[in-house]
């Protein structure tokens, strides 16, 4: 605890430092067309620090990755204070933090926790068939409970069911793809992008009937290629080694503990929906960042599942999972960074024509008319390295920004933005944070998972031919 007071308070004290305490009140809100896209260099130093210190320095990195995460935060915050003002960048910071970043770590944290807290007990012997059967499982739940959900539930147990084999990294890597990503795109609860369309008016069901095709093509592809892949490794090389060298025999009978967490799961879900469909009158204005009152209760109420989550779960139920909080810690720093740093790369693309990146704004509405098939790759392309969740916002502000017209004579536009953002968010690491929740875990049961580059090669081979493909059949 006393690294993360020193983390958090290095990016607070600053910013305070440099607003100064008469000057809070006065945040103003920057224009987008008066930033150079320099100001997404500190964004991009993040990008750059994820992906290569684990490769040059790995025990440096991971003592020291959220100091490297803060000093980029800072990197960006000092100059930005010194250039339009101590009020804007404090400005800038109060809305990455109230408005994006706690909401997007409370509900992480509590979808892990509970989640964390269920323990499948026994083993089964990870065949091509069960491990198939695994992952199609928690493709469907992702729609239902969340990617983040899905993918804490049935990790440890498939990590489990395969700890007598030497070749996995596969078998994370395709639980990545489906489970943490596509498998989301059914419903608002499935992904934070499309959560974040049914806060701007998109029918609850309006993804589950205008997605279902797209993500069942990817999905079933995605299946069959990690069935063969399967396969492959399990009957040249380890059919006999699974029998054998079971360091956790099967146990004589399957059960379930922490069945509390079933109960509490439903209810983070239901505030997840809470907070879609009450539209209260009352907003909190913080520092100039307004603040809901459906979603400060939401996120109130969450802190306080996860709490009785803590206090309910057997200890034996997370004992069984070797629940830790390695991975929630690990994106929580990385992301305060990614959250704090992206802010001026957003605020660019939101300015469209008038922005640094105008090109972008061109290439998806070529004559002032929406490319559908150049929204699904610009918004699927950016959503690999930004955030996922405000690249859908921009994207979705860029081709109108009124959901009734887009779910109607603009449907294959809207299909094309949240179907780009939820699928192409599997592309790397930091696409989406159950990725990175997924790799760490992994890792933490001695699983050496691909680098940042390395995984972003098996979306190269695995995923850019199926999203070629995908994009030429529905967009």
């Amino acid at each position: 605890m006393k690294r993360h007071a020193v983390w958090t308070s290095m990016v607070l004290a600053a910013a305070l430092t440099l607003a100064g305490w008469p000057q809070l009140a006065s945040a103003a809100t920057l224009d987008g067309a008066t930033l150079s896209a320099l100001w997404g260099l500190p964004f991009a130093g993040v990008l750059l620090s994820i992906a290569v210190f684990p490769l040059v320095a790995p025990a440096f990195w991971h003592h020291h990755f959220g100091k490297i995460a803060a000093a980029w935060a800072l990197l960006f915050l000092v100059p930005f204070a010194l250039t339009f003002g101590a009020s804007v960048a404090f400005g800038t910071l109060v809305h990455a933090v109230l408005e994006e970043y706690i909401p997007f770590i409370v509900l992480l944290t509590a979808l892990y926790t509970v989640a964390g807290g269920i323990c499948v007990r026994g083993n089964l012997h990870g065949t091509p068939r069960l491990n198939t059967a695994i992952l199609a499982v928690g493709t469907l739940l992702a729609s239902i409970m969340g990617t983040t959900g899905a993918a804490m539930l049935l990790i440890r147990p498939l990590l489990r069911a395969n700890d007598n084999r030497k070749h996995v990294v596969h078998v994370v890597v395709f639980f990545i793809f489906l489970v943490a990503n596509a498998g989301g795109s059914l419903s608002p609860l499935g992904d934070p992008p499309l959560f974040l369309g049914f806060l701007q008016g998109v029918s609850f069901f309006w993804t589950t009937t205008h997605l279902a095709l797209p993500m069942l093509f990817v999905c079933v592809v995605l299946l069959a290629a990690f069935y063969a892949l399967d396969s492959y490794y399990f009957h040249r090389h380890e059919e006999e080694r699974s029998r054998f060298l079971d360091p956790t025999p099967d146990s004589p009978s399957l059960g379930i503990d922490g069945t509390i967490n079933f109960v509490l799961l439903a209810a983070v879900i239901a505030l997840v929906l809470m907070s879609g469909f009450w539209k209260s009158a009352v907003v909190f204005d913080v520092f100039g960042t307004h603040v809901a009152l459906q979603n400060a209760v939401r996120d109130v109420a969450l802190i306080g599942v996860t709490v009785l989550s803590l206090v309910l779960t057997p200890r034996a139920a997370r004992a069984g999972n070797d629940f830790n909080w390695a991975p929630i810690e690990e994106v929580a720093k990385l992301f305060a960074g990614i959250f704090v740093t992206i802010a001026p790369v957003i605020t660019i693309l939101r300015a469209g024509e008038a922005g640094a990146f105008a090109g972008i704004v061109h290439l998806v509405n070529p004559s002032g008319q929406p490319h559908d098939l150049m929204y699904f790759w610009a918004t699927g392309l950016l959503s690999s390295f930004l955030d996922n969740a405000p690249t859908y916002l921009v994207f979705f502000n860029l081709a109108g920004g009124d959901a009734q017209t887009l779910m109607t004579a603009g449907a294959t536009t809207l299909a094309a933005i949240s179907a780009g953002a939820v699928f192409m968010g599997a592309n790397t690491y930091i696409g989406n944070a159950p990725n990175f929740m997924v790799k760490a875990i992994a890792e933490s049961r001695g699983i050496r998972m691909p680098s940042f580059f390395a995984y972003f090669g098996w979306s190269v081979v695995v995923l850019m031919p199926l999203f070629l493909v995908t994009g030429w059949l529905f967009f």
